[in-house]
């Protein structure tokens, strides 16, 4: 969080007390965003309906049991979405761990005290490669063995007597040989229920997941359906359903520590209902309308063109305006763009920017209606306008000058995170000011690639790990054997780094 808030710039506003009405989040010195950049977590997703907020607000007046409040929800959402049956989750990931562990235990409640000790269970989880994501560690955290499968012919033998799920990400390669009709079929023949994770995708009635082959489903409820930010909806099998249930809050279970209350609960179920009664075919017109509106005022700007991108899955379903130009007759590059609308007031994130100077100039930012509301597209075209006909005064970055720094051979690297520190390893190959070479952390290794310019070195290496790839950016200041400097963490922030030319005996 902290490299996002980072790289979204600008300071903050001095914090005050509280204050209740539009600047609720200013007087603690927030700066809310205008969203062109879709239903994203990190910027809390998306605005709840109306509606929503009204049946969050009376639900909030009343005490209620909940194992009759999530019967009833569970009858609604099933009348709703022609599903067997449904339950609200704390969010799409909850919905993934309490499925878990209702495949792993079901409601035996001597095995549900004993998760995540695993004992005797079976406790292998079946993914297909390209299925695997940043989300699947909330299948993880119960301690399951995930089992990659690659290609169909491993299909038959991935699945086996210790085989308690299967779960499939929803999006490019759902349909295809590893898709989840195709695991859906092996999977039936041994009684091992199917997950599918729908988070960001629109709502399909009837569920296109669930007729694929699917025992169960799972969607964010604060992104597309535009309920509550820490809700989620699973549909399908209600025998699954309720045990998912029984392993979660309020019953004190695996899932306890993922709570969803009354509140939440019933402003899921107010964004199902609104979901049935959206004019959907509207909304894409007036998304496109808004998409025109931006491109007609910024290709007044010389050397400025767009061109629309159509969605090609369910998650964020919405054209995206890609807006293009050279940096070197504007005098502003698409990177500068996204960060002087984050820095500035009012303050928007665009999707995306590239171009950066002095040598990349072909620049380009791209709008994601998806999440905008009524009147945005009018402030996202002035200021788009005003930064690209006439820019503020850019500067190329002063390159270090001088021979590059001689780095070639292994250094041993100290790492401090802002709680911790971890033993790393940089071993470069160098062609003048041209690195390349292996960094070893702890736990993953692999290639790195950098430069160095007089006395100024930078490298960076991505490593997969699980279902994410984690990314190591180093830079830093080379005096003779002595190195310091920073690591960029991606998502998780910064660290400082030392480092020391390895000693060979």
């Amino acid at each position: 969080m902290a490299a996002v808030l980072a790289a979204a710039g600008g300071e903050k506003a001095s914090a005050g007390s509280l204050t209740y009405g539009s600047n609720i989040y200013q007087s603690i010195g927030v700066r809310p965003i205008i969203n062109c950049k879709g239903t994203y977590t990190i910027i809390s997703g998306s605005l709840s309906l109306p509606e929503v907020k009204r049946a969050m607000e009376e639900a909030g007046r009343h005490y209620v049991q909940m194992d009759e409040l999530m019967e009833g929800v569970g009858k609604r959402l099933a009348e709703l979405t022609g599903a067997d049956w449904g339950i609200v989750t704390a969010g799409c990931a909850a919905a993934m761990t309490h499925i878990t562990a209702a495949s792993l235990v079901g409601t035996d409640i001597e095995r549900m005290q004993q998760l995540p000790a695993l004992h005797d269970l079976k406790s292998e989880v079946v993914i297909p490669a390209y299925s695997r994501n940043v989300y699947d560690h909330a299948i993880r955290m119960l301690g399951v063995k995930i089992v990659e499968v690659h290609d169909a012919g491993q299909l038959e033998g991935v699945f086996n007597d210790r085989t308690t799920l299967a779960y499939v990400l929803a999006g490019p390669g759902d349909d295809g040989p590893l898709g989840t009709a195709a695991i859906a079929a092996v999977a039936r023949k041994r009684g091992v229920p199917v997950l599918v994770d729908a988070a960001a995708e629109d709502l399909t009635i009837p569920n296109i997941h669930l007729q694929r082959g699917a025992t169960v489903v799972a969607y964010s409820g604060g992104k597309c359906m535009r309920g509550p930010q820490c809700a989620g909806l699973a549909l399908g099998d209600k025998n699954l359903l309720q045990a998912a249930w029984a392993n979660s809050a309020p019953h004190h279970a695996f899932g306890r520590s993922l709570k969803v209350g009354k509140e939440e609960i019933m402003g899921m179920l107010a964004a199902v209902e609104m979901w049935t009664r959206r004019d959907h075919k509207a909304e894409q017109a007036q998304w496109q309308a808004w998409l025109d509106g931006i491109s007609a005022r910024v290709t007044k700007v010389d050397s400025v063109t767009t061109k629309i991108q159509q969605p090609d899955s369910l998650s964020n379903n919405a054209p995206t305006l890609v807006i293009e130009w050279d940096a070197a007759r504007t005098g502003i590059t698409g990177q500068e763009v996204h960060q002087l609308m984050l820095d500035t007031e009012p303050r928007i994130i665009l999707e995306g920017g590239s171009g950066s100077r002095p040598h990349q100039m072909a620049s380009s930012v791209a709008i994601m209606p998806y999440m905008m509301m009524p009147g945005d597209d009018k402030i996202v075209a002035d200021r788009l306008y005003a930064l690209l006909s006439k820019p503020p005064k850019f500067e190329d970055p002063i390159e270090p000058s001088g021979a590059p720094a001689k780095v070639e051979g292994r250094w041993d690297v100290v790492v401090e995170y802002k709680r911790g520190s971890a033993r790393h390893a940089l071993t470069f190959e160098q062609n003048d000011g041209v690195l390349t070479g292996t960094h070893q952390g702890e736990i993953v290794s692999g290639d790195l690639k950098g430069s160095v310019l007089g006395n100024q070195l930078r490298a960076h290496a991505s490593h997969p790990i699980e279902g994410t790839v984690l990314e190591f950016g180093f830079l830093g200041t080379v005096e003779g054997d002595h190195m310091s400097g920073t690591v960029n963490l991606g998502e998780y922030g910064s660290a400082k780094f030392t480092a020391e030319r390895h000693k060979y005996a």
